[in-house]
């Protein structure tokens, strides 16, 4: 029998086994939730012959959990994000703003709607500067999405003011912070709609997996259809095709995908609490290290604590505390990247999508950005530089990834580790 892999790398003596929460979570559970639906081979979520209901109960939990009316699961964050810009009917001659430091599937959705992207700076929250937000609204803007980035809630009252005041929907993405809250008030209720997302790295996980939540029956509807193949469903589950007429994208959630998160969203609070509490025993530990400070939190207890980020004086400095600590072992194992300069980031940082900068397209027309709806466009930029809080943020700041099994031991050892490389 072959050997099993370990979580583990050896040469490097890794503090940390792997950095995604909610896999830490997985069992016999989520097991007999999956097994239920095999066992009935009703693996569809609409109809079979024994349907288990499990999107149904999903919604209904979330519903509860955020006090919300309507719930959609899906099968992605990112057809969850594409799904509420349809909602609203967003399309050429449209902007949505949106901060620089985000996810490409943010930016996608907008793009492949037909509309336009304009980029807002960040404060040192890392999360929408609102002053720069409501500095940026044009006449062409016609909603605004908000990302809850590295599990901390944005400063979400306002926003959500601003958008009120020039009467603009706002979009809530919660993937990264699911089960986070602002003052008592859960993530994902506050926008005009809001998304989740539970694909591996997020706090609960079916590998993929995606809930757009609103108010809205309206907004609903639309929602529905566009998941589906256009059109509502009867309660046997077959299309309706006399009641709404739309276009779908078949982004339907599998039962055995709504099974697995379902058991998961019983352990949510038990992994955020984990996460929280061993972030901020870490953070209190590597306090008075020079020219290191951390980015701003709204409100600590709201925050579900997956990552902790650590904004050093210079480049230089953060190269070489990231480069000293990660050989003394503050990293992870063979399976996964942490304690890393934020410039390493990839595609959550805006200058990095390359579609974006390049302004490509998914056809010879070259639209969005060459339709005549979006002559607006014409001198916007999206190449590095143009987000400058954001810029000088990124290039001086790393990211650690808190597991929700990491113990007071290894804190312990990974603080002395970064006073150890500043001295």
């Amino acid at each position: 029998m072959a050997k099993k892999p370990s979580l583990a790398a050896p040469k490097s003596k890794a503090l940390i086994p792997y950095e995604w929460p909610g896999s830490y979570f997985l069992g016999k559970e989520e097991l007999a939730a999956a097994a239920s639906v095999l066992k009935t081979r009703s693996s569809f979520r609409f109809y079979g012959p024994n349907l288990q209901g499990y999107a149904d109960r999903l919604e209904k939990a979330y519903c509860e959990r955020l006090g919300r009316k309507y719930a959609l699961a899906v099968n992605s964050g990112t057809s969850a994000l594409s799904l509420a810009v349809a909602a609203l009917g967003l399309g050429p001659g449209d902007e949505v703003l949106l901060p620089g430091y985000l996810w490409v599937s943010c930016i996608a959705a907008v793009v492949r709607a037909g509309a336009i992207p304009r980029l807002v700076d960040v404060d040192d929250t890392f999360c929408m500067d609102p002053t720069d937000l409501e500095r940026k609204i044009g006449a062409h803007t016609r909603a605004m999405l908000l990302t809850h980035m590295s599990g901390a809630p944005d400063a979400v009252d306002k926003i959500v003011a601003i958008c009120r005041d020039y009467k603009l929907p706002l979009i809530e993405d919660c993937a990264q912070a699911n089960g986070a809250s602002f003052h008592g008030k859960p993530t994902g209720s506050f926008g005009d709609l809001a998304i989740f997302s539970f694909q591996l790295n997020k706090n609960i996980t079916a590998g993929e997996g995606g809930l757009v939540v609103c108010d809205d029956k309206n907004l609903y509807r639309r929602a529905w259809a566009c998941h589906d193949l256009g059109y509502p469903r009867t309660p046997q589950g077959r299309l309706d095709t006399s009641a709404l007429q739309l276009w779908g994208q078949g982004s339907r959630c599998p039962e055995l995908l709504a099974a697995v998160v379902f058991a998961q969203l019983k352990k949510l609070d038990k992994i955020t609490a984990a996460m929280r509490k061993a972030k901020y025993k870490l953070r209190a530990r590597l306090e008075g290290i020079p020219g290191l400070s951390f980015r701003r939190v709204l409100d600590p207890k709201g925050d579900t604590g997956p990552f902790l980020l650590m904004i050093w004086e210079d480049r230089e400095t953060c190269l070489r505390m990231v480069e000293r600590a990660r050989a003394a072992g503050v990293q992870t194992g063979s399976l996964g990247i942490n304690n890393v300069p934020m410039t390493d980031g990839g595609l959550h940082i805006y200058y990095n999508n390359l579609s974006l900068v390049e302004k490509r397209s998914l056809s010879a027309a070259g639209r969005p950005w060459t339709d005549p709806l979006n002559a607006f466009v014409a001198n916007y930029e999206y190449k590095k530089g143009t987000l400058p809080v954001l810029d000088g943020l990124i290039e001086r700041s790393s990211l650690l990834s808190i597991p929700p099994i990491l113990s007071a031991k290894a804190i312990d050892k990974i603080a002395a580790e970064f006073h150890r490389a500043a001295r």
